[in-house]
């Protein structure tokens, strides 16, 4: 058998068993709780990982879980997940062994990635100090936090996430990081409206 064959099949067997589960509160794509940012990594499903519920959780996933301020792929499922879901957490979750980090690291070109991984070079440089004080193996679970702490404070300045701050208590930024060794998540920040942020990223007067 081919194998997208098969993948066509384990959706039919998937189809038939969820048809007869009770129908999620969430899945009309309204009212979710959670915001879940991601890498690519097939082998991290975030549902799976933190045990809920089918449509309970928005995810948008990408090589290294970065938040970069010219994606409208990431604008755009944040303005839905915010503005029309109305999420009261967003969570980006990096993991230690990262390929993403990993590529970053080792300092060869990688086609299309090198564009992309500059995001993750930028705040290797920012912390290389700090990251020479580490053995190679350490150094890169430490740049995955590093990289998660980035991509926090990268939310936190988009005006999507300001605006809301402006007019509610929501939403709350979480960074997290999923270590494959022993499959538990470990939270390193939380960032809400009454976090100081930097004047200079931090708008002022009506937000677009």
């Amino acid at each position: 058998m081919e194998p997208w064959k098969r993948l066509l099949l384990e959706n039919k067997a998937w189809a038939q068993d969820a048809a007869t589960q009770p129908v999620s509160e969430a899945s009309d794509g309204t009212s979710r709780e959670f915001l879940w940012i991601g890498c690519s990594d097939a082998r991290l499903p975030a549902a799976q990982m933190t045990g809920s519920t089918d449509g309970e959780l928005f995810v948008h996933r990408n090589l290294g879980n970065l938040v970069v301020h010219t994606d409208l792929n990431l604008l755009a499922v944040l303005e839905c997940a915010v503005t029309q879901g109305g999420v009261k957490h967003i969570i980006v979750c990096g993991h230690f062994g990262c390929q993403g980090v990993r590529s970053a690291l080792d300092r060869q070109s990688h086609g299309h990635m090198d564009a992309w991984l500059n995001h993750i070079k930028d705040t290797w440089r920012t912390h290389k100090d700090e990251l020479a004080l580490h053995e190679p193996e350490a150094a890169q679970r430490r740049l995955v936090e590093l990289n998660v702490l980035q991509q926090v404070n990268n939310l936190a300045r988009t005006a999507i996430v300001q605006r809301t701050w402006a007019a509610e208590q929501r939403p709350m930024l979480h960074g997290w990081v999923f270590d494959p060794a022993d499959r538990l998540i470990r939270p390193l920040v939380k960032v809400d409206r009454s976090t100081p942020l930097d004047d200079i990223h931090r708008l002022a007067g009506p937000i677009a």
